[in-house]
């Protein structure tokens, strides 16, 4: 075969593999896109915990995720959080007393995690559609976050 043919042969199966893949979404067990209450369980969460690890140096997405995810709880969830139902805490992976609580959850850096507590058991998942809800003023990021709790706590 001439190089000609060759070379579109390997753009055509490129492009599909790629298409298939961005069709199919993400295969890591930990990564989800949405939250369905089929993902915790049959019963709604009895509490929500919402953890954003970071290191000591952070760049301004991890920042503005901390600041659009405390601002959502805050404004959106404040009977819950006073109640308890729902806690949010950003957490320094670098620290040596948030260690465990880093090793319990998987994180190695930047990350947003999510456990609904169903039943006393943990269902923890990382979030990684956060990061692309940084832009504008900040209402994709509260919405997508706000519906999310919602459906964990069974609304």
């Amino acid at each position: 075969m001439n190089n000609k043919i060759i070379i579109s042969i390997i753009i055509v199966v490129t492009i599909a593999i790629l298409l298939s893949i961005f069709i199919s979404g993400p295969k890591n067990g930990n990564v989800i896109e949405n939250y369905k209450q089929d993902d915790i369980g049959v019963a709604p969460a009895s509490k929500v915990e919402v953890f954003l690890f970071h290191a000591t140096q952070r760049c301004s997405t991890c920042i503005i995720i901390g600041q659009l995810a405390k601002a959502t709880i805050e404004e959106r969830f404040p009977e819950q959080l006073k109640a308890g139902k729902i806690d949010f805490r950003e957490i320094n992976i670098d620290l040596p007393e948030n260690k465990a609580l880093a090793e319990k959850f998987q994180a190695g850096g930047s990350s947003l995690f999510i456990n609904a507590i169903v039943n006393g058991q943990d269902n923890i998942k990382q979030d990684t559609m956060v990061w692309q809800l940084t832009g504008g003023d900040g209402t994709n990021f509260k919405d997508y976050l706000y519906n999310k709790i919602n459906t964990l706590f069974g609304k």
